[in-house]
């Protein structure tokens, strides 16, 4: 096995030390080792894929910065339970994302509330300030525990609909689609990182000041109207974000004119 596998390796432009990486890592996101698994050890893995400790010792550094993977003085490494990816190239309710993933979600509907816009909220909203507008706070859970508290605001004409909706169950991007009517178009998304304060801490089931990720999301629908103004706080440890980029193609034209 080993002299198959090394052969492989060493057939890939890649270096060895990344090849292992992505190995062990398809390996764990794939499934192929659950959650607080022990890793074959490093003198297993040295025969297994027919290189040095150091090459082993580089790739499960990289794993382990990445937090996919945790090691316990006197006992080995072992698997850290994987963060949910969710595609920020597309629009898509966080439900709606992790049921293509396999993964179980639902919400708590933790309070709701009529209030007069702010400023900034006014602006946000394409509203006047002190004109009427629903906030919703909810508990998001992923495979039943809690990854994130939400906080909504919406134009009381539709958030007094959103509220009259499965909360619970349902996303409410597919509420405001599917049963309000209204057809959404894109979303502006701004991602910080943060310490949990005192209230998202309970909430969330980490110690306070524990690093999290503050969202701000504005969404519009295809005309372009603000629909929904939302902070969104995930657990550090529970998420994580792809992203595909475009070259500008001003910016490829004027390289090639250099």
């Amino acid at each position: 096995m080993s002299a198959n596998v090394s052969s492989v390796l060493q057939r890939s432009p890649q270096p060895l030390h990344t090849q292992i990486r992505e190995a062990l890592r398809r390996g764990i996101l794939e499934g192929a080792y659950r959650e607080h698994a022990q890793l074959p050890s490093e003198s297993e893995l040295t025969a297994t894929y027919g290189v040095s400790r150091i090459t082993v010792r580089h790739a499960l550094a990289q794993l382990q910065r990445e937090g996919l993977i945790f090691k316990v003085t006197g006992k080995g490494t072992f698997v850290s339970k994987p963060k949910a990816l969710q595609d920020l190239s597309q629009l898509q309710g966080f439900g709606e994302a992790m049921r293509r993933l396999g993964r179980e979600t639902c919400s708590q509907v933790l309070g709701h509330e009529l209030l007069r816009a702010d400023t900034e909220l006014a602006e946000r909203l394409a509203l006047d300030a002190g004109d009427a507008v629903i906030e919703l706070r909810r508990l998001r859970y992923l495979d039943r525990v809690p990854v994130s508290l939400d906080v909504s605001y919406f134009p009381a004409s539709i958030g007094e609909q959103v509220l009259r909706a499965d909360l619970a169950g349902r996303d409410v991007f597919s509420i405001l689609e599917n049963e309000i009517g209204i057809a959404l178009g894109a979303a502006e998304v701004s991602i910080e990182a943060a310490l949990a304060g005192g209230d998202i801490a309970v909430h969330l089931g980490i110690a306070e000041s524990a690093p999290i990720l503050r969202i701000e999301r504005l969404t519009t629908s295809a005309g372009g109207r603000p629909i929904d103004f939302e902070y969104l706080y995930y657990r550090g440890d529970a998420m994580r974000y792809r992203v595909r980029l475009a070259r500008a193609p001003a910016a490829v034209t004027a390289i090639a004119k250099r």
